[in-house]
C-alpha cells in the first residue's frame, strides 16, 4: 500500500499555467472508495467528450467534489505559480468533508491546512488526482468558450489560451484584452509595441 493510501484522501490538480490568457483553475475532490470510476487519466490525455462524460460521473460518484479559481488579475498581481497554489487553497477549503491527506500533482507543495504530498506525474497514476485534473480542465475550458464570445477573434474557444501559432497572428493584429496575462511576456511585448514612442519636447 502507498504510504498515503490510507484515511481520507483528496486529490488535487491545477489547469491553466501555461495559457496567456484567462483564470487558473484547481479542484479537488475525495472519490468514494465504494463506488469505482473507470478510465480516470491525465486530463490532457482524453477526448473532449471522454473528459466530459467522466466528469459528470465523478461529480455523482466522489464523496466531495469543488472548483477553485484564481482571476487573471490574480495571476498578474501574485504570478502564476502563487495562483495555482490560491486556486488549490479555495478549491480544498471548499470541500464538504475533511481529507486526512491532501495529494497534489507536481513538486510544488501549495500552503494548505492540510498534510500534503507531492507527486509527480500524479495526474495519470492517482485516481483521485486524475478526478481532480478532469474537473478542473472541463471547467476551465467552459470559461475560456464563455470569454471567446465576450472577446471574439482571439480564437479562446478552441487554443482555451495557450500560446498557439493563430493566439499570437491575433494578439499581433488586435492587441491584447482584458483577459489576458499582462505580466506573461509575451502580452508586454505587445502592450510595449502598441505604446506610441515618447519623443522629447
Amino acid at each position: 500500500m502507498e504510504p498515503w493510501a490510507r484515511g481520507l484522501q483528496a486529490g488535487v490538480d491545477e489547469v491553466g499555467i501555461g495559457p496567456l490568457a484567462g483564470p487558473v483553475y484547481a479542484a479537488a475532490v475525495i472519490l468514494n472508495p465504494t463506488r469505482s470510476i473507470e478510465g480516470l487519466n491525465d486530463s490532457k490525455v482524453l477526448s473532449k467528450k471522454r473528459r466530459e462524460s467522466l466528469c459528470k460521473e465523478i461529480k455523482n460518484a466522489s464523496l466531495a467534489w469543488c472548483v477553485g479559481r484564481a482571476s487573471v488579475g490574480e495571476v498578474d498581481q501574485l504570478n502564476v505559480l502563487r495562483a495555482s497554489h490560491l486556486a488549490m487553497q479555495r478549491a480544498v477549503n471548499g470541500l464538504t468533508h475533511t481529507p486526512d491527506m491532501v495529494l497534489v500533482d507536481g513538486n510544488k507543495k501549495p500552503p494548505l491546512a492540510y498534510p500534503v504530498m507531492t507527486i509527480v506525474r500524479g495526474d495519470g497514476r492517482v485516481p483521485q488526482i486524475s478526478a481532480a485534473s478532469i474537473i478542473a480542465k472541463v471547467a476551465r475550458d467552459a470559461e475560456m468558450v464563455d470569454l471567446d464570445e465576450q472577446f471574439p477573434g482571439y480564437g479562446f474557444a478552441q487554443h482555451k489560451g495557450y500560446p498557439t501559432k493563430k493566439h499570437f497572428s491575433a494578439l499581433q493584429n488586435l492587441g491584447a484584452c482584458d483577459v489576458h496575462r499582462q505580466s506573461f511576456a509575451p502580452v508586454r511585448a505587445v502592450n510595449d509595441a502598441a505604446q506610441p514612442d515618447l519623443l522629447p519636447t
